[in-house]
Order: C-alpha cells, then sequence, then structure tokens
C-alpha cells in the first residue's frame, strides 16, 4: 500500500526575529485528510510556524510546500489552497452574516456569480444559515467563531489551519467547534490547529506535533487518539474479545503474539510494527481457530501522547486538560 499524499510539507525550517530565533530546522509532514494538533508551550514558535504555512511571514531557511505549491515561489496559490484563521481575529461587525461571507468568497477569487452560493454553502457547514441577515456586531462570541472560521472555508480550501480556535469559548461553544472540526474532517479537509486544550482536540484529531522551543519535539508527528477521521499510523495495540475458548493464554502464545493484559476472554495485544500489523493480526487468529467476537485498536489519547513525548525531553509546563 503506497503512503498518504502529503498534503503538507516541510522541509528544515528556519525562522530568525531581529533578537532570537524562533524556529531551528523544524521538519515535518502531514498526510492529505488529517487532523493534526500543533501543541507546545507558550512561545515554542507554533504561531510562527503557522504564519510560514500560510505563506504570509517568509522565513530565514528552509522550504514549505502546500498541496504541492512552494509558499516562497507561489503564495498566491498557497492563499487559494488554504485557510487560516488566526489567534485574534476582525470582523466587520456592521456587516451582516451573508454579506460578511460574500466579501471573504470575492476577496478569495470566487467569481462575483458565484459568491452568493459559496457564502450560503460556507453558512450551512457552520449551522449559520438562521443568522444570515444578523449583523457580525450582534453574534455571540461562538457564533463570531463560527463566522470566522466560515469565512476561512468559503472559497472550498484543502487545507485549513486554526490558531487556538477555541480561546473565549463556553463549553458549549467548544462542543459545536469540535462538531464542526469533525464535519470538515469528513469532508476531506486538511486540518492543522494549535490549541492548549488537549481534552477539545481529543475530540477530533487523529495526529499530534509538538513543538518545543522552536523545534520539533520527539519522533515528530505521531498518532493521538482516535479521532473520528481515524489515524495515518497503526495502533500499538488490540483489544480482543473472545468467543468461549479453551487455554486461550497458551493458542495466543504460540501464535507468538505478545498478551500484556489477559482477563477471562478479553486480551490486550501489543502489534508489532508496520501499517498491516492490525490485519495481519486478525488474520492470525481467525485462521488459528479463535472465535473473534470484538477486534478493536487501542490508542494513546493525545494527553498520554504529550506527557509520553514530555518526557523525551526537558520539562514541559503543563499543558491543560480540561475545558
Amino acid at each position: 500500500m503506497s503512503e498518504p499524499t502529503p498534503m503538507i510539507e516541510v522541509d528544515d525550517l528556519v525562522y530568525d526575529y531581529p533578537s532570537a530565533r524562533a524556529l531551528h530546522g523544524v521538519g515535518f509532514r502531514i498526510r492529505q485528510g488529517a487532523v493534526l494538533a500543533l501543541v507546545g508551550p507558550n512561545g515554542a514558535g507554533k504561531s510562527t510556524l503557522m504564519r510560514c504555512i500560510a505563506a504570509l511571514d517568509r522565513p530565514t531557511g528552509g522550504r514549505i510546500t502546500v498541496a504541492g505549491l512552494d509558499t516562497e515561489a507561489e503564495p498566491r496559490g498557497v492563499h487559494a489552497a488554504l485557510g487560516y484563521l488566526p489567534d485574534f481575529f476582525g470582523l466587520y461587525d456592521e456587516l451582516s452574516v451573508r454579506r460578511s461571507l460574500i466579501y471573504a468568497a470575492r476577496s478569495r477569487g470566487v467569481p462575483a456569480g458565484d459568491a452568493d452560493a459559496a457564502a450560503l454553502r460556507a453558512a450551512e457547514r457552520v449551522a449559520l444559515t438562521d443568522r444570515l441577515e444578523t449583523r457580525a456586531g450582534e453574534l455571540s462570541r461562538g457564533l463570531r467563531q463560527r463566522l470566522a472560521i466560515a469565512q476561512t472555508i468559503v472559497h472550498e480550501p484543502r487545507v485549513l489551519l486554526l490558531d487556538e480556535p477555541a480561546a473565549g469559548l463556553d463549553p458549549e461553544a467548544r462542543r459545536s467547534l469540535s462538531d464542526l472540526m469533525r464535519s470538515l474532517a469528513a469532508g476531506g479537509m486538511t486540518i492543522l490547529v494549535s490549541s492548549h486544550i488537549l481534552a477539545e482536540l481529543e475530540d477530533y484529531c487523529t495526529e499530534m506535533l509538538m513543538i518545543r522551543d522552536g523545534r520539533v519535539a520527539g519522533e515528530g508527528v505521531v498518532s493521538a487518539g482516535s479521532g473520528s477521521s481515524g489515524s495515518a499510523h497503526a495502533a500499538e495495540r488490540v483489544r480482543v474479545v473472545f468467543g468461549e475458548t479453551a487455554d486461550l493464554a497458551a493458542r495466543l502464545e504460540a501464535l507468538g503474539l505478545k498478551v500484556e493484559q489477559l482477563s477471562g476472554h478479553e486480551a490486550v495485544l501489543a502489534l508489532d510494527p508496520g501499517p498491516d500489523a492490525e490485519a495481519r493480526t486478525l488474520t492470525a487468529l481467525v485462521g488459528a481457530g479463535l472465535a473473534v467476537k470484538s477486534f478493536a485498536p487501542v490508542r494513546a489519547s493525545l494527553e498520554q501522547a504529550y506527557l509520553e513525548e514530555a518526557r523525551r525531553g526537558p520539562p514541559l509546563p503543563p499543558m491543560e486538560t480540561q475545558a
């Protein structure tokens, strides 16, 4: 099976401010359709990295491609291929939701004859069709956030960059944001989201990248939970429930499987490395005549993945794990 197509590729990225270096040779790949959580302490370089990917800041060195386009050679093409929502965004408070979206569509290159339909599609995706004639200044914080996201996707981008999208939202608005992210991911959009709220990211992120002191921490992009879109990385273990089976422990051992836990007819098996490890393990179990009633990957939570990466290097400040 071929590797998924990278939608974002970052190679040896360096970015210097006048007084300090913010990014030190950062490199990673994000596959098409992934929802990647960009995590790390304040000042780690996350926002700088996102602005470079969005072709808004020019790096000192290195190379970035988005949807196959070089951010330095083809910045306008990159702008058309992605939507970017910064941590602090502005809206035209006197414009209605409809007018805001039409303006955003036109400014992102949508033809005049298609702008109204594009605005309506974006409003539907963020559940704002009942507020089309409401002025932006009259919306609640959560609805303003939805409008801002709608403006970033009105031109149907292939990539979405969100910097701290849940900042200032109440729990209900955060839940609505999670539902929206799952919906966009299900539609095939590649999403990179930066946040300090791990519990919120857990709902929809499939992969994680930790940035520490301007460098990629740990092993780079890692599996980060069982988000709605699935993961590009194989799970490290599976939980299997068997039907009535005599001598289950001995039969599993005879197959050469690594049993981490065994209780009654339920076992947790450690997998060998490789993208087809789950399929090979299931084939071996069924081929040996074992009655498999349930077979499910066991993936680490985002918080567990973060803490595991944190143990690989100098201590990190604690991340927020609750809304």
